[in-house]
């Protein structure tokens, strides 16, 4: 595995508290980025409608001529920067809809929209742990809950406000501690479930959390009250739509941080992973499991293996959805011909008796190497007996 030595560029978040002046600022930049992010997408809808295509450039000098009318010249007000990144992540939901990644660009909603801001060299000062924004005339008031890597200059500035009102800034820098990790021989399987949030290959069961469960009878109990509200009392909807926001907000950390703290635990003491290429996106729509599969978060899960064993160099693989990692017997490879999800043990006809998640991580395992060793091709088993069998595979690509 061929492993890069060049820097890596990581995003450092850290919640800060603004003034009031510059709350206000704030508020009025985000407002005239989704405005100017809006009338470019109408523009170029309506040129592809005329079979004509508009670049990042023809919406610069369209953003330079709306700026001079009467209507829109309250944009002169705010920083110029933010406009022009946000005609840049315009230029690239296209690029992504034409390169058939992604579906055709959304306008951006006033109350569903996320807030966000995003700042380039030009349009702030960073200086001895003081972050001071265009337009602003003091720096920023940051909690910084973790240091910088050590002569780390920010290259991007993104700031941002979640629905609980609460103020983020996301500072991007080359990270050039982050080098690959001594290499080793442990590999390691992978289970994903809902009992136990993940089941390794050595036996080891890491229960789930369950945060959603254990904060919807309060949620439950703050969606009510939000439900009362009338939609033109202002003042008394907007804070018990902030504590429904509180209480979704409090249950993402949580989550986040143990899948954290788990990945970054996995990638240090393992060369290699494999994992089965689940399809999350339409196992939720089974209504009976959505919400618990919702609440497990395993696109996260694999998304954090994937890039941080990027970073560390350690190599992550993918083992075909199809393959029957449950039904087959790890030991001599016999393939059970039915395997309810009630079932959690069962006992194969050479006489073992397995867990259920242990041999499904075993089972992944041994496919897993069989794919990164010998390129294997072979097709899930669909009668026994047979051996172990592995799919072909292609080492996982994160898109940048």
């Amino acid at each position: 595995m061929s492993v890069t030595t060049t820097c890596v560029k990581r995003a450092f978040k850290y919640r800060f508290y603004p003034t009031g002046a510059q709350a206000a600022e704030l508020s009025r930049t985000f407002g005239c980025v989704r405005k100017v992010y809006n009338l470019a997408l109408a523009a170029r809808t309506e040129a592809w409608a005329r079979q004509e295509r508009i670049n990042y450039n023809a919406t610069s000098a369209m953003l330079t001529a709306w700026k001079k009318t009467e209507e829109l010249a309250y944009l002169n007000d705010v920083s110029s920067v933010p406009l022009q990144q946000t005609l840049r992540h315009l230029q690239t939901a296209f690029t992504h809809f034409f390169g058939k990644r992604a579906k055709y660009p959304r306008f951006k909603s006033r109350k569903k929209s996320r807030k966000s801001a995003e700042y380039t060299t030009s349009g702030f000062r960073f200086r001895d742990g003081w972050l001071t924004l265009a337009k602003m005339g003091e720096p920023l008031d940051i909690v910084w809950s973790r240091p910088l890597p050590e002569g780390a200059t920010p290259s991007t500035v993104t700031v941002s406000q979640d629905a609980a009102g609460r103020w983020f800034v996301s500072l991007l820098c080359d990270d050039a501690s982050v080098k690959p990790l001594p290499a080793t021989d442990a590999a390691v399987g992978i289970d994903v479930g809902l009992d136990h949030l993940l089941t390794l290959s050595t036996g080891e069961k890491i229960t789930n959390p369950r945060h959603e469960r254990r904060e919807r009878a309060r949620l439950a109990k703050a969606q009510r009250a939000l439900a009362k509200k009338a939609k033109g009392d202002g003042a008394n909807r907007a804070k018990a739509r902030r504590e429904v926001a509180r209480i979704h907000a409090r249950i993402v950390d949580r989550r986040r941080d143990l899948l954290h703290k788990l990945t970054t635990r996995l990638v240090r003491e393992n060369q290699t992973f494999v994992i089965e290429d689940l399809t999350v996106r339409n196992m939720v729509r089974n209504h009976t499991l959505a919400r618990a599969i919702s609440d497990a978060s395993w696109s996260e899960f694999r998304s954090m293996l994937e890039y941080k064993a990027a970073w560390y160099g350690r190599e992550v693989i993918a083992v075909d959805r199809f393959f029957p990692s449950s039904r087959l017997c790890s030991a001599c490879g016999t393939l059970q011909k039915k395997m309810p999800l009630h079932v959690r043990t069962w006992t194969c006809e050479c006489g073992t008796t397995h867990d259920r998640d242990v041999n499904a991580a075993k089972n992944l395992l041994a496919a897993g190497l069989a794919v990164s060793v010998c390129g294997a091709g072979v097709r899930p088993q669909r009668s026994s007996p047979g051996g172990r069998s592995a799919t072909k595979q292609k080492t996982p690509r994160r898109e940048p």
